[in-house]
């Protein structure tokens, strides 16, 4: 709607996940490289926490795309909430590709998952398998299940690298199952943004999106930050936001009374949703 007003290609802060919009932050970048030194070594367990907000699933997209040829097959389970046996049942169908119609037992499936992630490592490849949500894991038998897939080796090495992704609890649920945590080869902690990321990840959302002129006065950014407390998907629908504001007014750019306006809007409505 606002893109032609302020002479963009496209809206910059949708809240899709886009790899064009992705921003190489120091903080991102690090975890990036830990977690593909994970795979590359085949290591057995890697983690990702953080806020909500702070871009995980957007790095598990840039880890796919940076994949080394090795690792095969790759799953990606987004509602980790079920019983043991539908969820090493379902881990079943996503690495060997042919989905069950019943529900096989633990045994069966944990024989099926050696078998299948055995041959894999015995043709050269490195399956990984990566649970999102994973904070929701606390049935210590489902944390059990997941702790199984890292017994699974061939010529002493691990046939999959498992990848969790959760919110900080994860951190105290892992705390409680040390056998499971000592597992865990590499961890990766994402912070939120400070001033000077939240401006360059704004700015690198705008260049992405065509921008060519300044939109955001100077005096914007803390608002913003202040606003955002640095997490970047309340940046997004702040700056969204306010781009549509500024376009409705025709202001000739943003300053921090349209971020605080739309924060304040934002906040209001979210009073009313609770």
């Amino acid at each position: 709607m606002y893109e032609a007003y302020w002479q963009l290609q496209r809206r910059p802060f949708e809240a899709s996940v886009d790899s064009r919009s992705y921003y190489p932050s120091e903080v991102h970048q690090g975890a990036l490289l830990r977690l593909c030194y994970a795979l590359e070594n085949r290591l057995s367990a890697a983690l990702i926490v953080g806020p909500s907000g702070l871009g995980k699933t957007l790095l598990v997209q840039q880890l796919e795309q940076q994949l080394p040829a090795h690792c095969q097959p790759f799953a990606h389970l987004v509602f980790p909430q079920m019983p043991a046996d539908q969820l090493l049942a379902y881990l079943v169908g996503e690495l060997t590709g042919a989905p069950l119609d019943n529900t096989p037992t633990i045994e069966q499936s944990v024989r099926r998952l050696q078998t299948c992630l055995i041959e894999n490592a015995r043709i050269g490849k490195h399956a990984v398998v990566v649970i999102d949500e994973a904070h929701l894991l606390r049935d210590p038998e489902v944390l059990e299940a997941v702790r199984l897939l890292m017994n699974f080796q061939h010529a002493g090495q691990p046939v999959v690298t498992l990848l969790l992704v959760g919110l900080p609890g994860l951190l105290s649920t892992l705390q409680r199952m040390p056998e499971l945590e000592d597992r865990i080869d590499v961890k990766c902690v994402l912070p939120r943004f400070t001033l000077e990321q939240t401006m360059a990840y704004v700015s690198h959302r705008l260049h992405a999106a065509g921008a060519s002129r300044t939109i955001f006065e100077t005096d914007a950014w803390e608002a913003l930050q202040d606003a955002s407390q640095g997490v970047p998907r309340r940046i997004n629908r702040l700056a969204d936001l306010a781009l549509l504001v500024g376009f409705a007014e025709e202001l000739p750019s943003l300053g921090a009374a349209q971020i605080e306006a739309v924060a304040d809007e934002l906040l209001i409505k979210s009073s009313h949703e609770i």
